[in-house]
């Protein structure tokens, strides 16, 4: 419980941190869908737009309700629909390029690098370590707190993988607050599991005795 009390400090922490910018025109964020806060969505547009200016590398956000995948879709073609969505997504856009993609209903989240940024950028280590953490967490925190969090922590991390690769410290990035929140997650993760393991070995032992 105390793990959780401190994920979601983090996460309102990382919030309370944004400052009000005037998002109206958000190049980076290709669609909200509502999914996304304006607050977020305005430190998006901030983060963005100084990779943009010194890295001259776009990264952008697809956020969505539902990709339009039909109900009872067998997985093997929701899989194949998902990348021809994503595909077509990615037909449109300027290189060089990083992409978060969430997809809420599909509960669906990815990460697509241009060609000269996919050595760069780790999927797994940013989805794992930034998005999944927040969007996964069982607290009182509504849906829609959550995804916003999540993809702000994720595009941060994005932006300062990229920023740490050319040796620059970005202006905008929000630290440490993102990392701290998803640690935390996967300590109380661990700690669930370790607990389940060791009452079952204690349960198996009892019986036997």
């Amino acid at each position: 419980m105390r793990a959780l009390q401190s994920l979601k400090v983090a996460v309102v922490a990382l919030l309370l941190f944004l400052f009000p910018l005037n998002a109206s025109t958000n190049f980076f964020v290709l669609s909200n869908d509502a999914v996304i806060d304006k607050r977020a969505a305005a430190k998006i547009a901030e983060i963005g737009t100084e990779v943009k200016t010194k890295l001259n590398v776009n990264i952008y956000v697809y956020g969505k309700k539902t990709f339009g995948v039909p109900e009872k879709t067998p997985t093997a073609q929701k899989i194949e629909y998902i990348k021809n969505y994503e595909s077509k997504l990615l037909e449109k856009l300027q290189k060089p390029y990083v992409l978060l993609t969430v997809a809420l209903d599909e509960v669906h989240v990815n990460l697509i690098a241009s060609e000269k940024l996919n050595k760069l950028i780790d999927k797994n280590e940013i989805l794992n370590g930034y998005v999944v953490p927040l969007l996964a967490s069982k607290d009182k925190n509504t849906l829609f707190s959550k995804t916003s969090a999540a993809i702000l922590n994720g595009y941060a991390a994005i932006g300062d993988t990229l920023a740490e690769d050319k040796g620059i410290k970005l202006e905008s990035s929000i630290g440490s607050a993102g990392k701290t929140a998803g640690t935390i997650w996967k300590t109380f993760m661990y700690f669930l599991v370790l607990g389940g393991l060791f009452f079952y070995v204690y349960a198996i032992l009892k019986r036997k005795k």
